[in-house]
């Protein structure tokens, strides 16, 4: 990765024009042809650098309701649950941890009964018991600038 591509990283995460042709706009503040911005970030999404690129919106100002789960299963099953999980589309995300419920992730939805409804819908998936899963609603708020910058 070169001083172009942790520019571009960096132009990518912060200020991203709402516009037609955003691509455009970042192209002419980093001061580079419009094609090779694009063919940059291609080339970093198929290194696995960017995986991937949207909006991220607050989802409680939306009116839904999130929830930071996690399930207790065998080593054996790991990837088979990762995978039944992560088939929720009201899942964002989900990882592993050295911990006994080993498998976390986050739930977002309408209600706090359609999110009871997916992790109901997974323990039956993973044929798992009530106590092995955990549903941690969110009591208060602590955001974290997730932003990344690239270095040398």
């Amino acid at each position: 990765m070169d001083g172009l591509d942790r520019r571009i990283l960096d132009a990518l995460q912060h200020d991203f024009p709402l516009n037609e042709c955003p691509f455009d706009i970042v192209a002419q503040r980093l001061g580079v042809d419009p094609d090779l911005l694009w063919r940059r970030v291609e080339a970093l999404r198929e290194r696995g650098v960017i995986r991937r690129l949207g909006a991220s919106l607050d989802s409680r100002s939306l009116g839904f309701r999130s929830t930071l789960a996690a399930v207790r299963v065998p080593a054996g099953i790991v990837n088979r649950a990762a995978e039944a999980i992560g088939r929720h589309p009201e899942v964002t995300h989900n990882y592993l941890r050295d911990h006994e419920f080993n498998v976390w992730f986050t739930v977002i939805a309408a209600d706090d009964e359609r999110i009871d409804a997916v992790l109901r819908e997974i323990l039956e998936e993973l044929s798992l018991e009530p106590s092995d899963v955990l549903n941690l609603p969110m009591k208060r708020l602590f955001k974290v600038d997730a932003r990344f910058h690239a270095q040398p």
